[in-house]
Parts: structure tokens; sequence; C-alpha cells
């Protein structure tokens, strides 16, 4: 048998042909074998793993802090004078045919119904419930809806409009309640939720951060530390619970920021603490009894912390000691910066005041201030605010120029009559502003015609001379400190060239 040469060579091809065939479907088969086949059923997609940080689940607290919120429904009759119901008593047309008597006889006094929705929180299993006073402020009938369906009919215990809290009682017992939580330890940043019944939908949930803590000036009451929430507080939300994620009322919710009437991202809390101390003291007093220092104070601003030698424009400082008072008994002068309260540091004014009118009467408190540049600590003992202080530790702001104040300025000596006709006390010593030039570095200071001045960089001005003498040593670059006395009211005023 001969050898043939190129059959040989196509067998060679061939097989090779062959087998990257074979070997190629197995690369195939084996790179694609995750796709379905025909004849398999289709498979579940794989999920995907959540990355990031789990929402929090704030279902159990809700679950446990929901039935202790109440709706609260007031009701009051308004009476109106006049002629109702009639377009024509007004019209001229209707008046010159029958008259001004005929009119009169249609002027029948009419009562109407008015109402109104709120919230409210039950504290205690025998009944108490916090709410804001606004919500139930001159209501003939209350009425406060509970959880589960069941109507009582509210009794007031006690009102407190200056921190707008009150409270009332219904005749139930075994009530849902919420634990107090300390809102001296909230911070900002932290999850709060808004319970309430916002346009009087019941039971309703929000959910936000706690914005700012402390907020005060905001013109709802005369005490004011107010926590600030994101959380949607809407009208009807009033006297609602403001609970933290452990199911803790830190807040009583009680009024919004709004252009429209509606949410927008604004809402204010009264803190727990603040509301706690008012109903104890409405429950025991049937009023609330506030602690009182006697003193007026202000802001401390940069001016005037750089003239005190404060690194921050922090405190509280002392244009005003009332004479008998605790703090004129401690020894606490004009000019001293309190600086920590009872322990406490005090960061403004507004905090202060809230921190004494909470402390109880008759307690000693440790009292540090900052005296000429130099700490100093004093043991007051807290008295009873008197009935005829209406803003006890009242707060007051201060203009500052750009340079000295005593250009464009003339000043008179203080006679009694002008003292009389500022309304001032017997005895008040200065010279008083008897004109300011306009555009003048006096009037850019913030100095009023009528303002008193009392004292120049803490040397005291009794008469002309005093001032003569205190201002020759003043340059158009030297800082100057006032204290002024501004219709009863003493001010310092600080002013850097």
């Amino acid at each position: 048998m001969s050898f043939d040469r190129r059959s040989f060579k196509v067998g060679i091809i061939a097989g090779v042909f062959l087998i990257t065939g074979v070997l190629t479907g197995i690369v195939f088969s084996s790179r694609f074998d995750w796709l379905p086949h025909a004849s398999s059923a289709p498979t579940e997609p794989v999920p995907v793993p959540v990355t990031g940080p789990t929402p929090p689940n704030f279902v159990p607290v809700v679950k446990a802090v929901m039935p202790a919120v109440v709706n609260i429904s007031t009701t009051r009759m308004v009476r109106q004078d006049g002629a109702q119901g009639s377009p024509f008593m007004d019209d001229p047309f209707f008046r010159q045919f029958f008259g001004e008597e005929f009119k009169h006889k249609f002027q029948v006094p009419r009562e109407r119904r008015e109402n109104s929705l709120g919230s409210g929180v039950i504290v205690s299993a025998d009944g108490y419930i916090i709410t804001n006073n606004h919500v139930i402020a001159k209501a003939d009938e209350i009425k406060v809806l509970l959880n589960d369906k069941r109507e009582f009919t509210g009794k007031v215990i006690g009102t407190d409009p200056k921190s707008d809290i009150a409270v009332i009682k219904i005749d139930a017992k075994n009530l849902p309640m919420i634990p107090w939580g300390d809102s001296d330890k909230l911070e900002v940043g932290e999850y709060v939720l808004a319970i309430g019944n916002p346009f009087g939908l019941n039971q309703t949930v929000t959910q936000g951060i706690v914005s700012a803590v402390g907020r005060a000036n905001v013109g709802i009451a005369d005490y004011e530390d107010f926590i600030q929430t994101d959380a949607a507080i809407n009208p009807g939300n009033s006297g609602g619970a403001l609970v933290n994620a452990r199911g803790q009322l830190i807040g009583i919710n009680t009024a919004i920021f709004s252009r429209s009437g509606g949410y927008m991202g604004i809402g204010f809390a009264v803190p727990s603490n603040m509301t706690r101390a008012v109903m104890d003291s409405l429950r025991k007093d049937g009023k609330v009894v506030r602690g009182w220092l006697g003193v007026s104070i202000q802001e401390v601003t940069l001016e005037l912390a750089k003239q005190f030698g404060l690194k921050e424009s922090k405190g509280a400082l002392v244009s005003e000691v009332i004479a008998n008072s605790p703090a004129a008994a401690a020894g606490i002068q004009s000019g001293d910066i309190i600086t920590s309260f009872n322990g406490r540091e005090v960061e403004n004014p507004s905090l202060l005041r809230n921190m004494v009118a909470q402390t109880a009467v008759g307690k000693s408190v440790k009292v540090e201030l900052l005296r000429d540049k130099k700490p100093m600590t004093l043991n007051v003992n807290i008295s009873e605010q008197p009935k005829d202080i209406a803003q006890p530790e009242s707060e007051s702001t201060q203009s500052e120029g750009e340079n000295s104040v005593l250009s464009g300025m003339e000043v008179r000596n203080l006679t009694p009559d002008i003292a009389r006709q500022l309304g001032l006390a017997v005895g008040t010593a200065g010279v008083v502003i008897a004109a300011i030039e306009p555009g003048s570095a006096a009037e850019a200071a913030g100095l009023q015609q009528g303002d008193v001045i009392m004292e120049i960089n803490r040397k005291p001005v009794r008469n002309l001379g005093d001032f003569k003498s205190a201002t020759s040593k003043l340059t158009k670059k030297a800082s100057t400190l006032f204290l002024i006395n501004r219709n009863g009211r003493k001010l310092f005023l600080a002013i850097q060239p």
C-alpha cells in the first residue's frame, strides 16, 4: 500500500478543525452556563445588598406614646353688638327713608359660638393633661377626646400665659401617659416626633430633628426657651407632644413660623423641664411662683465684651440692681457680668431669666461673675418675684457707632423738673442729652435726645462738671463706655472708634 501524502495532510487539517470545534464548545458552554436553558424554570433575581445606615424605626415609640396624646376642643360664646343679618342697616339710602332710630331698633346684641381645636398630653394616670394656654384661653367648655374614642369634660387647674402652658384635668383613672424627658440634655440633630391633631386630623405623627435649642425673643411668650424643630407642626398641633427617639416627652408643641399659616419647616416647643416646673407650681399653688434675682440685664455684644475684658460675647451684663433685692443683698453691682448661675453656664440674658424664674424661692445659689475683669463668686438667696414686676430681668439692646459719640451732642444738667418730665425717679443724677446733630457720630452711636448720661468709662457723671472732666481726656480714637438712663431704664453703650 502506497503512502498518499495529500490524503494525510487533509486528514491532519480535518482533525485540527474538529478538535478546535470541540474545545470552543466546551469553553463557550462553561462561560455562558449562567444563561437559562429553555427547559429550565425562570430563576429569582439575586437581591442587591443594601449599604449605608438603616433608617430608624419609630413604630414601637409611636405605639407607646400615641395613646397619651389627646384631642382638645373648646367652645366659647362671643357677644356681638350691632345690627346683624341685614346689609341695608348701614346703607345711606335706607337711612334716608327710615332714619337712625329705626336702625337702632335692630341693633340687638347677639351671641355666637366659637370653636377651636388643639392637642394635649396626658402626664399622669389620674387625668392631668398639659396643653397650651392659648388652646383653652377664655373657653366656656373644654372637651377631651382620648385615643380610644372616650370623651371627657376638662377642668382648668391653672394657666400661665407667660410661658403659654396650661394644666387641665379629666375625671378618669389608669390612663396612658408619656414619661418625662430631660430637655436640658437635648442636643441639636436628635430625632424627634411631633404628635397631635393638625387641622383636626386626630393622632398625626411627623418626624424631624432638633434644629436649635434655647430660642428666645421669638415674641410668643414672656418666658421663652424654645426647642426649634423641623418636624411638621401645623394649626391644631398646639399642646401636643414632642418626644425623643426613646419615647420621652421633651417638649410641648406651641407655635410655628409661617407666612402662609401652614408648615414651613420651623416649629417651636416649650422644653419639658420648663413645662414640668410650671405644672408643679400650678398644681401646688394654683399659680406660678417664680424666682427673682432683682437685676436688669442686657446682652454682651462684641464691643461690650472688649470693654469688659471678655474673649467671647457670653453672659449677662448687669445694667441695674434693684434696691432691697436678693442681688443687692448679695453684693451684685451694676457692670458685673454674670457668667454662671447655680452651676450652669450663662450663655445669654434669656437663659439667665429662665434659670432664675425656675429656681425655688428661698434657695441659695452660687452666682459666678466678672467684676473689673476679675472673677468672683457670690451666694444669692432667691426670693419670690414681686407682683408689680412686669418683666423681671428684662433685656435690652444697644446701638454702636464707629467713632466717638461726643461730637454733635449738647448736654445739660438734669434738673428735678426735667427728671419729672422724663418720668425718672426722684434723686436721679446725671446730664441729659438736649440735642443731637443729625448725621453726627452721637446719633450713629445710638444715643437719643432725653437720654441721661450717668457714667463715662465707669466714672460717675453727676453734673456738667463731671461730664467735662470725663470727656476732656477723650479723643476721637478713644473707645468710650457710657451708662445711660433711658425712660427709667439703665443701659450700657460701648463705642469703638
